[in-house]
């Protein structure tokens, strides 16, 4: 007879809240040369980049930056910062996991301040760290009662309102996931591509981006309009 693992109870917490939500996917290729480039000069990890560039669009985009509210009536809530929740390859217990925490007030950070944060959060310890508290929690509550307390943080706006998980450091192109919030970023690996520059074909380095809407919240225009702002922030070498 097989059993839960007992180190993903959060996650199973989380994908039984998450089944309310009415995912669509899209994607786009970026051009990441400016990118390459800041990064050898000493720069952050792309994914901090991508934080960044969320950080900017989201403060621009109200009707996307909600909180979702309710379940019968799902009521939408705007929020005045952009918290951006981060999915982190970590380990509990000697178990491989994916924890979540969130970098608060994205829109105010610059690049070095969130590249600080984002290696800050990938260093700690899940079984100790305050910040991820509420996994150890979810872990010791009966699951009822575990899914109460995480939709109450939810409905609280405490797990964010853009999510991005990347599995760029393999040989993945693009994912596409639903993190939760109302827009989830996937950010895939950074690769040679072909491009048309100037009439003439060129090889550049590339990144697939993914964006996963919660359709009760926004429709594919507006998806589609965020998407488009993203690539342009991180296309635009202005970091």
């Amino acid at each position: 007879m097989s059993t839960a693992v007992p180190e993903r109870r959060h996650t199973h917490v989380f994908l039984a809240h998450n089944r309310r939500a009415h995912p669509c996917h899209i994607d786009t290729e970026v051009d990441m040369t400016g990118v390459v480039r800041d990064r050898a000069a000493g720069g952050a990890s792309f994914v901090s980049y991508v934080i960044l560039a969320a950080g900017r669009v989201m403060a621009r985009r109200p009707d996307a930056n909600v909180v979702v509210r309710g379940r019968i009536a799902p009521r939408v809530t705007p929020r005045a910062g952009v918290d951006v929740k981060l999915a982190v390859d970590t380990a509990l217990r000697g178990r491989r996991i994916v924890a979540t925490t969130v970098i608060r007030d994205a829109h105010l950070a610059d690049l070095a301040g969130i590249q600080k944060e984002v290696a800050r959060l990938r260093d700690l310890d899940v079984a100790t760290a305050p910040e991820y508290a509420g996994v150890r929690l979810l872990h010791r509550l009966p699951v009822p009662l575990g899914r109460l307390l995480f939709g109450a943080a939810a409905r609280r706006g405490r797990l964010g309102t853009v999510a991005v998980s990347s599995l760029g450091h393999r040989p993945v192109n693009a994912f596409f996931a639903c993190g939760g919030p109302p827009v989830t970023l996937g950010v895939g690996r950074v690769r040679d591509i072909p491009a048309v520059r100037d009439g003439r074909v060129a090889v550049v380095p590339g990144m697939r981006l993914s964006l996963t809407f919660d359709h009760r919240v926004i429709d594919g225009a507006e998806a589609a309009d965020i998407l488009a702002d993203l690539k342009r922030e991180l296309e635009a070498d202005a970091f």
